[in-house]
């Protein structure tokens, strides 16, 4: 039996994170990651350069049962203070798209970075092996993992969510929290894509067509690029709107956000013998053209149009609903919505408070970000939090 002050399960942005914390603060701390290397998912994020994190990050960019339980771990660690840490090391990085913050190289750096951190703190990374015989007496966690055995006074859960099996993801760190008595908001597929049966399957001919589109799900609207699959809906636009929607409710998408009211009309009197078609076919993809136009079922020139009919058309272009039947779950999912409940834990701490000396961190927690770098600010953000605690 080995002693620890902290075991961390699970060798992720955010185990890593707070074994490395904890580790430069004196503690002796063990990290025990199941698969064959630490940092899997995040060599695979941002198309393998890692958006790791975003310079808009705000408590109101996450869902949670509890909206205000991230506020003290995004607050205390900011998205310059892990891009101070990015500097420090000389990686290279540029800006996207509102906000977003990329590695110019490879997301192998970030890994790189963590475990120099994680070195630093002189802490012990075993990898292959999962956790068993995990135990708790006499204010002591004792696990076993291969050959060997290790106890400490602390154990933190940072082992992710089900999202991206093919991975190795699986809902332990649930299992784990249920055995000692932590309740869990049922986790489902976020940042997901969406699926369409029925008469909308129509649209799966438009299988890699894209447009920029303002789309919304309940009280959520995010105005960015939206993809037809073979399947139904995805692209960023709807993957935002996937964290919101919920079975049997519609997505709306305004497939021309720019145009202002009345721009039909317009067009009626500006191009008396242009058409809808010819008229969507300037902004929007040849083939999303046809299909739009043929589905309004407008083919006359516009002149010869009702105003009222052309209004009717463009209402029906600012507001298409579709009625999602599912999304494509866990294995295209980029995160998981729901997980331990933030109720169980102290949001300075992410200690559970029935628990001493139990933490979670991470996705495992019920805390999801926005895509575009979000969850990893709120990975480095509890890891952070946490590994100040131990």
């Amino acid at each position: 039996m080995t002693d620890y002050d902290a075991i961390v399960l699970g060798g992720g942005a955010t185990g890593l994170m707070c074994a490395a914390v904890a580790g430069q603060r004196g503690r002796r701390v063990l990290v025990v990651e199941h698969a064959d290397r630490v940092g899997k998912k995040i060599l695979i994020s941002g198309g393998g350069r890692c958006n790791f994190t975003n310079l808009g990050v705000a408590p109101d960019r996450y869902l949670s049962a509890n909206p205000h339980f991230a506020k003290s771990a995004l607050g205390r660690y900011s998205a310059r203070d892990f891009l101070a840490l990015v500097e420090r090391y000389g990686i290279a990085w540029h800006e996207k798209t509102l906000g977003q913050l990329f590695c110019d190289g490879s997301s192998r750096q970030i890994v790189d970075l963590l475990l120099a951190e994680c070195a630093r703190g002189r802490v012990d990374i075993a990898v292959g092996h999962a956790a068993r015989d995990i135990d708790h007496a006499d204010g002591r966690f004792r696990l076993s993992f291969g050959n060997c055995e290790a106890g400490a006074p602390a154990l933190v859960i940072a082992t992710g969510g089900p999202s991206i099996p093919k991975m190795g993801a699986t809902g332990f760190a649930y299992d784990l929290a249920r055995r000692f008595g932590l309740k869990i908001v049922e986790p489902r597929p976020a940042l997901v894509p969406l699926t369409l049966g029925g008469d909308e399957t129509l649209f799966r001919s438009l299988s890699g067509v894209s447009a920029d589109v303002l789309a919304r799900a309940g009280k959520a609207s995010f105005r960015e690029a939206a993809l037809f699959t073979h399947r139904g809906l995805s692209g960023p636009a709807i993957l935002q709107v996937s964290s919101y929607w919920r079975r049997g409710d519609p997505v709306a998408i305004d497939f021309l956000p720019d145009r202002a009211p009345g721009w039909l009309r317009a067009a009626k009197r500006e191009q008396p013998r242009a058409t809808l078609r010819s008229q969507l076919a300037a902004a929007l993809p040849d083939r999303l053209a046809d299909v739009l136009a043929e589905r309004i079922g407008l083919v006359r020139e516009l002149a010869n149009c009702p105003d009222a009919q052309l209004d009717a058309a463009e209402r029906r272009l600012a507001g298409w609903t579709f009625h999602p039947n599912g999304t494509e779950g866990f294995a295209k999912a980029e995160v998981t919505a729901g997980g331990i409940s933030t109720a169980e834990l102290s949001s300075r701490t992410m200690e559970a408070r029935r628990v001493p000396g139990l933490f979670a961190i991470g996705e495992a927690v019920d805390v999801t970000g926005w895509l575009g770098g979000y969850n990893f600010q709120w990975a480095w953000a509890s890891g952070w939090a946490a590994g100040m605690a131990l």
